[in-house]
């Protein structure tokens, strides 16, 4: 498919790793849980294995050497508690969004299971939260991403079609949402994942970051 140059209604982006840096907030969070665990600090590379593998559903054990459900408990109240001081927006975000906003409608969809009042406070204190139309968290929906309800859900609240959007995120998870709602999918490549793994589930196309977006839009 030639979408080198698009034509959408709205455009659904994730929050972590495709509109703010959350790497600093991954590695503190992981560096507690494990020093409540009583183990050595983890390296970045396993700070960042710790999200990728928990957003696909996948074991820790063999990061943790400990008691998974109460690392779970620190890593994640940590995490939570810390984003709106630890993440930082993608390079150039601002100007990207202010762009794409007056050719469509934005909105975000998240898998923090956080309010999303919470994730408003954090964009707008980067100046960012003015851009979305909408925001959904995991606790909108009963089945995160990489069910497509959240996709869904949030188009209708926009009043847009689905074959008029696009999804953007870092993870497999989001390609993997927007294609089982049937949408045009773009991943990035600010997040956790690599070229080659966001490769092999064919999104509609590939950019190093969301600041590349609006080349790509009419």
């Amino acid at each position: 498919m030639d979408i080198t140059k698009l034509k959408v209604k709205a455009i659904l982006f994730d929050l972590d790793g495709t509109i703010v840096d959350s790497r600093d907030a991954y590695l503190e969070a992981a560096k507690t849980a494990f020093r409540t665990m009583g183990l050595e600090p983890p390296t970045m590379q396993t700070a960042l294995q710790i999200p990728k593998r928990l957003e696909q559903n996948l074991p820790i054990d063999d990061l943790t050497h400990a008691n998974t459900a109460r690392f779970l408990d620190v890593y994640l109240r940590t995490f939570y508690a810390i984003t709106e001081m630890k993440t930082k927006p993608i390079p150039n975000i601002h100007a990207a969004l202010e762009n794409l906003q007056r050719k469509a409608k934005l909105a975000l969809i998240t898998m923090r299971n956080v309010p999303k009042i919470t994730v408003t406070k954090e964009l707008q204190q980067f100046g960012l939260a003015q851009y979305f139309t909408y925001i959904l968290t995991a606790q909108d929906t009963y089945k995160p991403k990489p069910s497509p309800e959240a996709v869904i859900k949030a188009l209708k609240v926009i009043d847009v079609q689905i074959c008029d959007c696009l999804i953007v995120g870092d993870s497999v998870t989001d390609v993997n949402a927007g294609k089982a709602a049937g949408a045009r999918t773009i991943a990035v490549l600010s997040g956790l994942y690599t070229k080659q793994e966001l490769a092999k589930l064919n999104p509609d196309l590939i950019l190093e970051n969301a600041t590349q977006l609006p080349s790509r839009i009419n």
